[in-house]
């Protein structure tokens, strides 16, 4: 492994990441992330807190979300997955280019079907979820985490007891599969 390139395995930024946790009163710090606007949602947070990976001291680098949260993503993947194949130049307004054009017409008929196929999906509970984290050393600062936890949202309480258990190697994640319903929004 290449510690000597991660400024994550950095003694200086590890106590910088300390200190800054000490002077919030918390064993983790929030980071700043304008890529996913879902963080304001309180399903999914971006976190950093010191640690140990391999009997080395080094800095998690972890996003935390709600098995609700992960099973929606799967979901509308999916859903988006099957539409294209229907509407082949469909692309969800998420990953558009300034220069893409779509008529009115056929963006409804995509969209309608993206919802239909959605509530086929929950409806038949085609995609289950399950409480995992994911470890990829192969990160390029620190470890980076992908933390899913059967919670209603992550809360500073969850976050905690997620890090302490996680560190004193104490963490038990529920197996049980899941599946979820879209919450209407009227």
């Amino acid at each position: 492994m290449a510690t000597n390139k991660n400024d994550g395995f950095d003694p200086e930024e590890i106590n910088a990441l300390k200190e800054e946790c000490r002077q919030e009163g918390k064993s983790f710090v929030y980071v700043e992330d304008d890529d996913l606007d879902v963080l304001e949602s309180g399903e999914c947070v971006h976190i950093q807190f010191p640690g140990v990976y391999e009997e080395q001291e080094v800095i998690y680098d972890a996003l935390v979300y709600t098995l609700r949260l992960h099973h929606s993503s799967l979901v509308y993947e999916m859903a988006v997955g099957q539409v294209q194949k229907t509407f082949p130049t469909y692309v969800p307004p998420e990953d558009r280019q300034p220069n893409y054009t779509i008529t009115p017409e056929m963006e409804e008929e995509a969209e309608t079907a993206l919802t239909e196929i959605i509530e086929e999906i929950e409806e038949t509970e085609t995609v289950k979820v399950q409480e995992h984290v994911e470890v990829d050393p192969d990160f390029d600062y620190g470890i980076s985490l992908d933390v899913c936890l059967n919670v209603e949202e992550v809360t500073d309480e969850v976050i905690e007891n997620f890090i302490r258990d996680f560190k004193g190697n104490t963490l038990s994640l529920d197996n049980t599969l899941y599946s979820f319903m879209s919450e209407d929004e009227n």
